[in-house]
């Protein structure tokens, strides 16, 4: 008589691709019609495969098919999928303490990571956090801390940029359709800007910054402006890598007219790009860094952190939350960090740029349609166009995505026109399972 639970048991993870049902599969498809009838249609999935289990660089589906997993759930599990010592320190703290509200009565785990986060943003100031829930929400509370501090309204933001979904956020984003459209009437005082996109306007960063400067200088003048916040590596707008001295000059800007300058570093920081922050390539040292996605391990968590004194010009109460830097996250993140350290995974970042450009590159010598690749560190991408031009080519990234799905590949598409290709693995995924993921690639690639 066969056991129960051995008959029950599931298939163990192992580090491979596999595929044993269509995709998506039976168990898969009767929780999609399970999901259309209670979850909002405005809460899309780009893959409707319903994941079980995951570990390393590793997804398992609830049918059993094992996915490479080159998203990290847009790059939050930049460590890895359920990583032992992030499961392992949240455990520990959900046992101790899960709520209190930390103003109302605080705990040590807060305090920890708001230490961690000073010791490892760019400079050596005097820095301060505050800690909050999602990245949307750390951007909101930049702004709100930079206004309080300078006495101003407006907020810069640059051509491409993704910011998040709430009001203010949603208002800073540039793309339209779906983070926009039809969710008006937006805030007020958002003043966007040509940036610096290499590939397509072709400018030096020198250039490419007098064209961002001029712009507000013109439109919105640099005493009305509060701050700046701009993404080092543009994320959701599509892996832009900016040209050598933008970032700088637009810092010095800032400087010179009392314009906090932001770093929105939620999806190029925590270890992502080869340092802990994607400013550090590019010599900056910003006024407030903002966090998120990466930096606790898959639980939600994120931050402001920044200067003493900007930090410390809203009063008492004015910043906050329920569930900000909630204890079970906090423990995590505080794992994340000492992963980082004890492990050098600022090293894997860098191994990965090292083996997966080459290859990307290879592919672009091989194939027209790719335009451009780009990126530092675990944070790379390629540009799909009409070849010989900079056309974009959005159907052919949507069908490479799908081809890439039937394979056994979790790839994401970004960029403003859905033209661009985005690698976010987790810094746990080895030389193989990338080497996987480009034949795949490859073969897609050749289905055009």
């Amino acid at each position: 008589m066969t056991d129960v639970s051995e008959a029950s048991a599931p298939v163990p993870l192992t580090e491979e691709r596999r595929i044993v049902t269509a995709i998506p599969g039976p168990k898969s498809r009767a929780l999609h019609e399970r999901r259309l009838a209670v979850v909002a249609a405005g809460v899309s999935s780009a893959l409707p495969v319903y994941i079980e289990r995951a570990h390393g660089a590793i997804l398992v589906d609830v049918d059993g098919n094992q996915f490479i997993d080159l998203g990290a759930g847009i790059g939050v599990t930049t460590i890895g999928h359920t990583d032992e010592a992030v499961v392992s320190a949240a455990s520990a703290q959900l046992a101790q303490v899960t709520h209190t509200a930390f103003g109302i009565t605080p705990y040590e785990p807060y305090v920890r990571v708001a230490e961690l986060l000073a010791e490892h943003t760019p400079g050596d100031h005097a820095k301060k956090s505050l800690l909050v829930n999602s990245g949307a929400e750390a951007v909101e509370n930049g702004v709100k801390i930079a206004r309080k501090f300078t006495g101003r309204r407006g907020v810069a933001v640059l051509d491409h940029a993704f910011h998040g979904r709430t009001n203010l956020a949603m208002t800073m984003t540039f793309k339209s359709m779906p983070y926009k459209a039809g969710f008006g009437p937006f805030a007020p005082e958002v003043y966007r800007a040509p940036g610096s996109y290499p590939f397509r306007d072709g400018l030096s960063g020198t250039e490419a910054a007098a064209h961002t400067i001029a712009y507000l200088e013109k439109t919105v003048g640099p005493s009305d402006l509060a701050c700046l916040v701009v993404e080092p590596i543009q994320g959701e707008g599509g892996f832009m890598v900016p040209a050598d001295g933008y970032l700088p000059a637009l810092q010095e800007w800032c400087s010179t007219h009392g314009i906090v300058f932001i770093a929105d570093e939620i999806q190029s920081g925590m270890g992502r790009t080869g340092r802990y922050f994607a400013s550090e390539h590019f010599g900056l040292v910003p006024d407030l860094v903002l966090t998120a996605k990466g930096i606790a391990g898959g639980l939600p968590l994120a931050g402001v952190t920044g200067r003493s004194e900007i930090m410390d010009a809203a009063h008492a109460g004015g910043l906050g939350g329920t569930f900000g830097g909630n204890p079970v996250s906090c423990a995590a993140a505080i794992a994340v960090f000492e992963r980082i350290e004890q492990h050098n995974l600022l090293a894997e970042a860098q191994r990965i740029e090292a083996t997966l450009k080459p290859e990307l590159l290879n592919l672009q010598q091989k194939y027209g349609v790719i335009g451009d690749v780009r990126g530092i560190g675990a944070m790379l991408a390629i540009e799909l166009v009409e070849p010989g031009s900079t056309t974009p080519l959005p159907e052919a990234v949507n069908s490479i995505v799908a081809f890439a799905a039937q394979q056994g590949v979790l790839l994401l598409s970004a960029g403003t026109w859905g033209n661009v290709l985005r690698f976010l693995p987790s810094l746990a995924i080895s030389d193989d399972l990338l080497g996987q993921a480009v034949r795949v690639l490859d073969d897609a690639l050749a289905a055009l």
